[in-house]
């Protein structure tokens, strides 16, 4: 049921972008002019992927975008928080800075310019929910008043992203109350999945592996904007295309972000220096070689001496029915990371140890009799490490 719904109301929305409407005259539109409902809706659905592809990148360009388009000093004065200088230039003067940052990533050594990836995911998470909050709301807010009120209540506004002129809240409540949802589900699955690069760059030991990821997600947001300023609609098509892979990858990016979350954790607050391992239950990640479990899902350890078993409990989206299985090790032992440490069985990945268990690692292998003890993870057990973060399911077990 919950995926036929979702298919839908992908339907609808391509329906009404594609489907043409009555109009009183019949000369052809021009695509950036569009002030039709679908062409207003083409606009919203293009301008919320696009943010949430890069919320700081997205929200610091729409609201330049918006400043210089303004007509006049008195216009200039109306425009919300995020089209004045002192916001979109500082949004995009980090932007800079990151890509700077990624630049030299590229000939620094391994683990270098770790902590600027951290602060990079962090700013990620808050320009996120910044966006989530108050920017993709306004947008659909505007939505609702350019489709039942037309030109007479907002004009459509012609942006780098294709996106609607921010107005003034004109108590379509109604319509508000069913789009602003679903502006906003738009975005989190969206943001998600792209917040999943910032992670995969966060536990990527290469600068040049970070290099590629974020090229290839700055590429599909250059190509949603000059395919924004041909034609509003084939851009939102292409946006419903990001919005059914990021639904489909929507597990995957979850647990991404679950972890990544909880990497910023640790490092940020030093959590390794206070954190002592607990004889009976600790807190981990599944990894790419458990039955049933997908990888890097989060769940707590149970070691149960006194009938030589361990088990690994979690919960589905951290929030559904709670599930158990047991773990089973041939040869298993602790491979030690600059930044986290994973538990192997031979060359296969069990478990992924939040950076807190970092100096701890002797510890934990005794408490959960682990022969093999502690190793040097190495650039080879590295590479295989980075395999493993694409990894979606786990096809093959090491659990019974």
């Amino acid at each position: 049921m919950k995926r036929f719904l979702v298919w839908f109301a992908l339907a609808a929305t391509l329906a009404a972008l594609l489907l043409p409407l009555p109009a009183a005259d019949t000369a052809p539109a021009q695509p950036k002019d569009d002030k039709s409902p679908a062409g207003t809706i083409a606009s919203a659905v293009t301008a919320v992927t696009g943010i949430a592809i890069s919320p700081l990148l997205g929200t610091g360009a729409y609201g330049a975008y918006q400043y210089i388009a303004a007509d006049g000093p008195e216009a200039r004065a109306k425009l919300p928080w995020f089209a004045k200088p002192a916001f979109f230039i500082s949004a995009l003067l980090i932007v800079g800075v990151c890509a700077f940052k990624d630049s030299l990533g590229t000939v620094l050594p391994p683990g270098a310019k770790k902590p600027l990836d951290v602060l990079e995911t962090v700013e990620n998470k808050l320009s996120g929910l910044v966006a989530a909050g108050a920017v993709v709301p306004l947008t659909m807010n505007t939505l609702s008043s350019l489709v039942l009120g037309g030109s007479k209540t907002a004009a459509v506004a012609d942006t780098g992203f294709a996106m609607v002129q921010l107005g003034a809240i004109d108590g379509h409540w109604f319509l508000n109350l069913l789009t602003i949802p679903f502006g906003v589900a738009i975005f989190v699955i969206v943001w998600m999945a792209s917040h999943a690069i910032n992670v995969l760059i966060l536990l990527s030991p290469w600068g040049a592996i970070d290099a590629a990821l974020k090229g290839a997600r700055t590429a599909l947001l250059g190509v949603l904007t000059i395919s924004a300023q041909l034609d509003p609609k084939v851009a939102a098509v292409l946006s419903v295309v990001v919005i059914v892979i990021s639904y489909f990858v929507a597990g995957w990016a979850f647990r991404l972000t679950v972890f990544g979350s909880l990497f910023c954790w640790d490092f940020f607050t030093r959590r390794k220096r206070r954190y002592r391992v607990s004889p009976t239950d600790n807190k981990v990640f599944s990894g790419s070689r458990m039955k049933g479990v997908p990888v890097r899902t989060y769940g707590h350890l149970v070691n149960e001496p006194e009938n030589g078993r361990v088990r690994f409990i979690y919960k589905p989206w951290l929030i559904l029915k709670e599930k158990s299985i047991e773990v089973a090790f041939e040869e298993p032992h602790v491979a030690q990371g600059m930044f986290f440490s994973t538990v192997r069985d031979g060359e296969r990945t069990v478990l992924i140890l939040p950076p807190r268990y970092r100096s701890h690692e002797e510890l934990f292998a005794q408490t959960y009799r682990l022969e093999g003890g502690v190793r040097e993870a190495g650039l080879l057990k590295a590479w295989s490490s980075v395999r493993e973060l694409f990894s979606g399911t786990a096809a093959h077990t090491q659990a019974t």
